[in-house]
């Protein structure tokens, strides 16, 4: 239902030229300038616009994505797989996804996406500046104090409220992403405790 205003709005020109409307809507080729990359200053001009370049990041977006469906978004004990059978024929009977399981798979998607950008520009940081508090702090980690993890947050915000981008400013922000994927990797997973519930149930 949720896709019905987006069909509609874009109705008039479905119908004009739709091999045009939907080819610019999702311009994979699309070039990004050098001058406004956030992310990859660091890189020499000829690699950040390279095509290798751009399927390497999409082939790394997509593992860790598979990555995180298989090991992480999906119930202790089954597999991501079984969401193709019947729901009474599943190991595990089917459970109401909690608020905190949905916006933990909907905002750690997000994040992924943002790190294996081609490139990210100032006004990209609204995709995810507000995600990340959640993910410092809904991810129990030993190793990562409350004090490192508003340090990754300070570090996060001053890379991207430095203008023009350098390699310093780059470097720091993907560093903060890896330690923040890092935590999201061998933190808890959102979902075993609902299970175990279950099993006493049982």
């Amino acid at each position: 239902h949720h896709t019905y205003p987006q069909v509609l709005l874009g109705l008039p020109f479905l119908l004009e030229n739709p091999i045009g409307y939907l080819s610019r809507s999702f311009d994979l080729g699309r070039q990004f300038l050098f001058r406004w990359t956030v992310n990859w200053r660091f890189l020499p001009e000829a690699l950040f616009l390279h095509r290798a370049f751009h399927l390497a990041l999409l082939a790394a977006h997509l593992a860790l994505l598979f990555l995180f469906a298989f090991c992480r978004w999906h119930r202790t004990g089954e597999s991501i797989l079984s969401l193709l059978k019947d729901p009474s024929k599943r190991k595990v009977p089917p459970q109401r996804l909690t608020p905190n399981q949905i916006i933990s798979t909907l905002f750690t998607s997000n994040f992924i996406g943002i790190c294996f950008s081609r490139s990210l520009h100032y006004q990209f940081y609204v995709w995810y500046f507000h995600t990340l508090p959640y993910l410092l702090w809904a991810t129990p980690a030993r190793w990562l104090t409350h004090l490192l993890r508003l340090l990754v947050l300070g570090l996060i915000e001053l890379s991207w409220n430095t203008y023009p981008s350098t390699s310093c400013s780059s470097a720091a922000l993907h560093i903060c992403h890896a330690v923040i994927l890092l935590q999201l990797w061998l933190g808890p997973q959102p979902f075993p405790k609902s299970i175990q519930h279950s099993k006493k149930a049982h």
